[in-house]
């Protein structure tokens, strides 16, 4: 047998995808187990888009693409940046790739070279440091805890940039954390970065419809940075159409060329299928992207609640995404049956196995001491779940 490439080594698998693996294993069992590990919408995507696919299906969409998608979704992602953003991007400046996974990694692969160091906030979405890996660059972590919200201060990132800093990761709303910076904490963050002109922003805003202060806001619009800003973006969160596989970035001239010539090396244009279904998003009535906002801020409410009900956990108020991010370390230690709760995952694998719940440890994300819980399910699903992680949780001693 051979050995894996360096590169491949230095990888981790995603906790994530393992832990809802782990859950449809014990689902094939037959065992009833309520899966919140997962991040992606429970609604179907909305009609007009499928019928849209149908449609491309049907006028022969069948051949290649251009390598940065169609014009005419660059087109209709330029005009929602002018509309919903009030954002200046020309069509040349988007390049739509198999996902804004694919996006985010094809940016940090443009610019990012060995020995760079890239600021991620923490907690963090858990491919980021993978993708900084594979760049042969360095991590540099912020941890911001449940105590100030998960956000960084301005005085932490100016603490954290060096010399060899090439870029800021930066996700709001968050996926572990759901929490949501502000334009004046937006503004703050940007005029510190304003003083180090050679620092790319990577903003990655793929929850921005899911979000319960009413605007999103992107740091793109502050004029002191605009220039180094890299918006990244896509349909599958707003729209629920994570399995179409479309995101895309809005971004400098010279940084979309490069992420065109990367991706034209190893994917080319992502499905022509899917664009057309994610021009029909942009183009189409936005109620779906609404009802859906709607349906999980209610859901968030009711899982706050319910999370607060329960002795031991420590518990903010996030105002977008899809989950909570409890801290959960008053339970290492603790024991039942013999099993010793070391970790965040040793506790998500004991409520997987005991109170068939299926969570995400909170290292997975740079954040030991929590859990990461998704309410992307129905009201009846989450009320059950809850119950039963009150019920595990109470057992332990």
């Amino acid at each position: 047998m051979f050995p894996v490439s360096e590169r491949l080594a230095a990888l981790s698998p995603s906790e994530t995808l393992a832990m809802s693996q782990k859950s449809n294993e014990l689902k094939a069992q037959g065992i009833d187990v309520i899966n919140l590990s997962v991040g992606e919408p429970d609604f179907y995507t909305p009609d007009h888009i499928k019928q849209a696919a149908k449609q491309a299906v049907d006028n022969n969409f069948s051949f290649y693409s251009p390598v940065p998608g169609y014009p005419a979704l660059r087109n209709a992602i330029s005009a929602k940046l002018k509309t919903e953003n009030g954002l200046s991007y020309a069509a040349d400046q988007i390049v739509c790739s198999n996902g804004a996974k694919q996006s985010v990694c094809n940016v940090i692969l443009a610019v990012i070279s060995r020995g760079d160091e890239v600021i991620i906030p923490a907690p963090y979405w858990v491919s980021y440091p993978e993708m900084v890996t594979l760049a042969d660059g360095k991590s540099v972590y912020v941890y911001a805890g449940i105590e100030q919200d998960f956000k960084i201060t301005p005085a932490q990132l100016e603490a954290a940039i060096t010399p060899k800093t090439k870029a800021l990761i930066l996700c709001s709303p968050s996926n572990p954390t759901g929490s949501v910076y502000s334009k004046e904490e937006l503004k703050a963050l940007a005029d510190v970065l304003a003083k180090y002109p050679n620092i790319i922003i990577i903003s990655d805003e793929i929850y921005e419809h899911i979000n319960y202060l009413g605007h999103h806001e992107s740091i793109a619009q502050f004029d002191n940075v605009r220039e180094r800003v890299v918006i990244v973006n896509g349909v599958s969160k707003g729209y629920a159409m994570t399995g179409w596989r479309l995101g895309w970035i809005a971004a400098p001239k010279w940084i979309a060329s490069a992420c065109n010539t990367l991706q034209g090396q190893y994917t080319s244009g992502p499905c022509s299928v899917t664009q057309k279904a994610a021009e029909a998003a942009y183009t189409g009535d936005q109620q779906c992207v609404a009802d859906m906002r709607v349906a999980f801020e209610r859901r968030k409410n009711l899982v706050v609640e319910l999370a607060r009900q329960i002795p031991g956990l420590k518990v903010n108020d996030p105002q977008g995404a899809f989950y909570i991010f409890p801290d959960c370390s008053s339970f290492y230690g603790k024991s039942f049956q013999g099993k010793k709760i070391e970790n965040s995952g040793d506790l998500a694998m004991y409520l997987l196995e005991t109170g068939h719940v299926a969570c995400v440890g909170g290292g997975a994300f740079g954040a030991p001491d929590c859990i990461r819980m998704s309410y992307a399910t129905s009201d009846e699903n989450l009320t059950k779940a809850f119950a039963r992680i009150k019920e595990a949780l109470a057992q332990l001693a």
